[in-house]
Formats: C-alpha cells, structure tokens, sequence
C-alpha cells in the first residue's frame, strides 16, 4: 500500500545490500608482483626488544655491470634486470649527476644556441670582413 508508513511491501528483489565481487581486492602478499611472479625478496619476522615482532623485507642486490646509470632505470623499467630497492635508489640518485632534465635549461638559454648554431653555418652566417692590406712604406 503506497502512502501508508509501514506497509510498504518490504525489501524489493535485487535493491541493494553487498554484491558478490564488490569491494576491494585482497593485497598480495610482500615479494609477489601483480602478474604472479616472485621477486628475489624475503620477508622475515625481526624480533624487538620489548616483544612482538616488525616485519622486514629484504632483497638481495644484483650484479649488475657498469653501465650509464639512466640505461640501468631503463632496463629495470623495462624487466630487463631485476634490481633490490637500494639499487634502484642509488641510480636515480646517480643519473642527477649525469643527466640534465630537460626544463633545467631556461627557454632563452635554449634559443640563443639555437640562434648561435645559426648563425656560425648556412646561409645567415656572419660573413668575414675584407682583408685590409696595410702598406707602410
């Protein structure tokens, strides 16, 4: 009965309340990546002092050879080489040193090479003056 307070019929079929596979997903558990795949991390159980215990996950580096630090990010980025995470941030504190980000050079800096490379070939390249021959006699 419409319009009356209390008889309203009840809960209509299919309005409302959870859903099968509604929510949020369960987390991975540590050192197994979103595909499946395993890393080379550990986690262990580190007891403390004053009891109970702080989960600690540890990976073990890779060798890896000497290479352009930007390359290495590359190819980690990529999965070509599988890198612990203290590896990872020791190359991205390392290519600061090797690399320019491109907005470190200012727009006017930018143009006044180009305007240099310019201007020393091709057709508006300053010509050189004539030779002044100087005869003192």
């Amino acid at each position: 009965m419409a319009g009356v307070k209390g008889k309203s019929g009840g809960a209509r079929p299919n309005a409302g309340g959870a859903r099968p596979g509604a929510g949020r997903k369960p987390k991975s558990p540590p050192g197994e990546s979103a595909n499946g795949k395993t890393h080379g991390a550990t986690t262990e159980l580190e007891p403390q002092e004053r009891g109970g215990a702080l989960k600690r996950s540890k990976t073990e580096p890779v060798e890896i050879s000497e290479r352009d630090m930007l390359q290495l990010l590359q190819d980690i980025a990529l999965g070509r080489v599988d890198a612990s995470t203290t590896q990872v941030r020791a190359a991205i504190a390392a290519v600061q040193y090797t690399h320019a980000k491109k907005g470190e050079v200012s727009k006017k800096d930018e143009a006044g090479a180009r305007a240099r490379a310019a201007a020393s070939s091709g057709k508006n390249a300053v010509r050189q003056g004539p030779r002044l021959a100087v005869s003192n006699k």
